[in-house]
């Protein structure tokens, strides 16, 4: 006979339950009496936090996807291959929920079909559009095979088996394309936005600092993993990352600096503004800190060392994304923008979804490879450890 246990009551599940139940009465707010009763947006200031932390910030801290599987499937970097499908669990995670996201920043949600049908070739939002699409679908093929495999479909998981390397290398050029033209959308207004963060080098800009933050969250996810799993870090193949994303950073770092110099923004970057504070402390935080941290061999080898640097890296990222979509805006449209509370909740409650899902997929799909099972739901977990445990799926025992 089968007891069903119910769930224990922890800290991280009350929080876990708190989020979500704030973020769906917000959801209800938003859907049924529109943007304005859920948020701070106007026709004065469209783009607030929504598009800062779901869009930008979300589809360059999935990043790390295409980073590791071109490493690993077309410059046959096997050291690699450990991290992969965590990588590409991020990833797709990421795009699922920044789609997600965009349901609620859109004015017409249900109208989000209209780019497949509706060509507008010179805007730079349809290329975007279009890319995400096709980058998520190539995601689902490239995370299929954890699928497949876990539920012994061999059939299927040859096909995309034989068409991986030209899946890898579609994706690849699809990430690497609305990673920059998301930088490409702010060309768009150069009056409008605030001369620290507008350059003929947006896109350029954009796609090194994906490059520099997709290794740091693969750091990130890795170090949680192993915590919250009991697995043994790869702190060789994390210190590596940790090499790319101080390169990727150097070379954004000698961007910024020409566009300082070619416009000649010494008054701007040195004023006492605002604006200027913001500046640096996303150069701070996000460049010059963890390039001087991720230089050194010591703290490269060290868990924590890579794990802070690479949370440096994240902050930077998210600072700098958020800059450029409201701090870099504000001025020229005097809005005073702050986002409402609600707006808050339903990003707090996509990104805790975020982290259950993960810890469900890993739980009991073969996302590390390396391991030969899937865990049972009798296997005992480990309670309370980080905040990806937020829940844990209830155990049924015999008698």
């Amino acid at each position: 006979m089968h007891n069903l246990q119910l769930p224990k009551i922890t800290f991280w599940r009350i929080i876990f339950i708190a989020i979500v139940g704030a973020g769906l009465y917000s959801a209800f707010v938003r859907f049924y009496y529109g943007l304005g009763a859920a948020t701070h947006l106007s026709d004065q200031f469209p783009w607030g936090m929504w598009i800062g932390v779901d869009v930008l910030c979300g589809v360059g801290l999935a990043a790390g996807g295409f980073i590791i599987a071109s490493s690993v499937y077309i410059f046959n970097l096997e050291e690699y291959r450990s991290i992969l499908r965590p990588a590409v669990l991020t990833a797709f995670l990421g795009y699922l929920l920044v789609v997600f996201a965009l349901m609620f920043d859109l004015g017409k949600p249900w109208n989000i079909w209209h780019p497949i049908v509706m060509w507008n070739p010179h805007s730079v939002m349809f290329e975007v559009g279009w890319c995400v699409m096709l980058y998520t679908t190539v995601l689902a093929l490239e995370f299929s095979p954890i699928i497949f495999e876990r539920f012994k479909l061999h059939g299927l998981n040859r096909i995309i088996h034989a068409a991986t390397i030209p899946l890898v290398i579609l994706g690849v050029i699809l990430s690497s394309l609305h990673q920059s033209s998301l930088g490409s959308l702010f060309l768009i207004v150069p009056s409008k936005v605030h001369p620290l963060w507008y350059s003929s080098n947006l896109p350029y800009l954009f796609f090194a600092s994906a490059v520099a933050v997709g290794p740091a969250m693969v750091t990130i996810e890795s170090y949680y993993s192993s915590r919250t799993f009991k697995r043994e870090i790869e702190i060789h193949i994390l210190s590596k990352l940790g090499k790319v994303s101080a390169a990727a950073l150097a070379v954004y770092l000698v961007l910024k600096i020409e566009d300082v110099i070619g416009w000649n923004l010494w008054n701007q970057v040195f004023s006492v503004s605002y604006e200027s504070m913001m500046y640096w402390a996303e150069i701070l935080i996000g460049v010059l800190i963890p390039i001087t941290l991720l230089v050194q061999p010591r703290i490269r080898a060290s868990v924590k060392g890579v794990f802070t640097s690479s949370l440096f890296v994240v902050f930077g990222f998210m600072l700098n994304r958020l800059n450029i979509s409201m701090t870099a805006l504000e001025r020229y449209s005097n809005a005073n923008y702050f986002p409402h509370w609600m707006e808050l909740s339903i990003t707090l409650m996509v990104v805790a979804i975020g982290f259950v899902v993960f810890r469900y997929a890993v739980m009991y799909l073969p996302i590390f490879a390396s391991e030969a099972h899937v865990p049972s739901r009798t296997e005992p977990q480990r309670e309370n450890a980080d905040i990806v445990e937020f829940i844990d799926l209830p155990a049924s025992t015999q008698s």
